[in-house]
């Protein structure tokens, strides 16, 4: 399956100035598949190394951490000649072995023309915990995200509709309304199978969604397990389960703001604030901020104390509640309270897989918000998210009437258009922002 890390891979391969990369993201989301395909197609062999299944690594970095040392050894332990530019060289679970990622700073120094590449599920939870010195300006670093609905789209072998997407969006013309309509169809598929690469692949196999929701509940089970593993305290791991498990509770509310009390009666934010720090380190789950100002840089505003949460993948969000296709194809009422929340989490996780760091702003009297405050081409743009056809909105005409922005963007199920400083874009759409940028 097409991934877009494969283009950022192949510059970084070519790039003058490589270092050492490190690839992080929650785990399952397709790390190490893209970082051995690429190997496959651009080099002469590949040298894999898993700190997790080969406790003997460990040892060996234990012992010494310099190339010279360490190459001629890993040569024989994979069974690969490793040759300056024609080698690729790949650990993953490298967040196992502390030395390992302090050796990237020497491979970096004393050996750069050797191609290495560091995967880690929980790299950033194990280098908050670590005790020897990160390579900090000695490696390049991309984070992966589950798979954007771009992605999708051509794993379900949607070419055509993904070119005729890009051509309406840069044109701001409807679809033709038969492609309209497959172009929902296709977002509602999406939101029950989600971006997770195998629950992705066994849809295309099987068209299964039993199948796809029993891959998604043993990932769900994995990233339990982490937590289980990864925390010293039974009091934190019961903490941050208890948070993973109520994201989908705090999107159900009118008021999206994160709510403590949803957690269990008298909750406070330095109880839970470990908590969420590492489901969000762990990239589990994401928060964004209230922009005080609409000034650049936002994060120079950002209210620390004020912020929403959302979930990282929609298929997992959707197996973890028990929302079954039908709820989603067919919107039953019963989902009306969770249907506002849930589209939202899709915009959020379309954004960010794009590269986007949104903010949101409420006005004032805390009665009017907008869901998204986006940098694009280097101007503040508000989003709003409407998770229908209706798209009425007194906050983001307020939004627009008090800061001005040269236009704003709606995302629902309306067709593509531009109108009255607003820029319509479609639900299944919202990839095509990031290609803008």
């Amino acid at each position: 399956m097409y991934r877009k890390v494969s283009e950022y891979l192949e510059q970084w391969r070519r790039g003058p100035y490589r270092k050492p990369l490190l690839i992080q993201g929650a785990r399952q989301v397709g790390k190490t598949y893209s970082v051995l395909e690429f190997g496959k197609r651009h080099y002469d062999n590949v040298a894999y190394f898993n700190f997790q299944t080969n406790p003997l690594l460990i040892r060996t970095f234990d012992e010494e951490i310099r190339p010279s040392y360490l190459l001629p050894i890993l040569s024989h332990l994979s069974g690969e000649t490793i040759t300056k530019g024609q080698t690729l060289i790949v650990f993953d679970e490298i967040q196992l072995c502390e030395r390992a990622l302090t050796s990237l700073k020497y491979f970096c120094e004393e050996a750069p023309e050797y191609h290495v590449i560091g995967a880690g599920s929980l790299l950033g939870v194990a280098v908050n915990r670590r005790q020897n010195a990160f390579p900090v300006g000695k490696v390049d670093r991309y984070t992966m995200y589950p798979m954007d609905m771009e992605e999708f789209l051509l794993a379900v072998g949607e070419e055509a509709l993904v070119r005729q997407i890009h051509a309406c969006f840069e044109a701001n013309s409807p679809m033709p309304a038969a492609l309209h309509e497959a172009g929902l169809q296709r977002y509602r598929q999406y939101l029950v199978i989600g971006g997770m690469p195998e629950a992705v692949s066994r849809f295309v196999d099987t068209q299964d969604y039993v199948q796809v929701r029993h891959i998604q509940d043993t990932i769900q089970m994995d990233y339990l397990d982490d937590m289980s593993k990864y925390q010293e305290s039974a009091n934190e791991i019961k903490k941050t389960r208890l948070t993973y498990n109520t994201i989908a509770v705090q999107l159900s509310k009118k008021n999206k703001r994160f709510q403590y009390k949803l957690l269990k009666k008298g909750a406070r934010a330095a109880e839970y604030e470990n908590a969420i720090q590492w489901l969000v380190t762990a990239h589990l789950m994401y928060q964004v901020y209230r922009a005080e100002q609409i000034k650049k840089p936002l994060d120079n505003f950002k209210d620390i104390d004020d912020f929403k949460v959302y979930h990282a993948d929609m298929g997992l969000l959707c197996a973890q509640k028990d929302v079954r296709p039908n709820d989603i194809f067919y919107m039953e009422q019963e989902m009306e309270a969770f249907k506002g929340g849930m589209t939202e989490n899709y915009v959020f996780c379309q954004l960010a897989a794009g590269g986007f760091r949104p903010f949101f702003w409420r006005n004032d009297k805390s009665t009017k918000e907008v869901d998204f405050i986006i940098s694009l081409d280097g101007r503040l743009i508000p989003v709003e998210v409407k998770s229908a056809d209706n798209t009425a909105s007194n906050s983001l005409n307020d939004y627009v009437n008090r800061y001005k922005p040269e236009y704003a963007i709606r995302i629902s199920e309306k067709n593509f258009g531009f109108e009255r400083g607003i820029k319509a874009i479609p639900l299944y759409a919202v990839f095509c922002l990031a290609s803008k940028d």
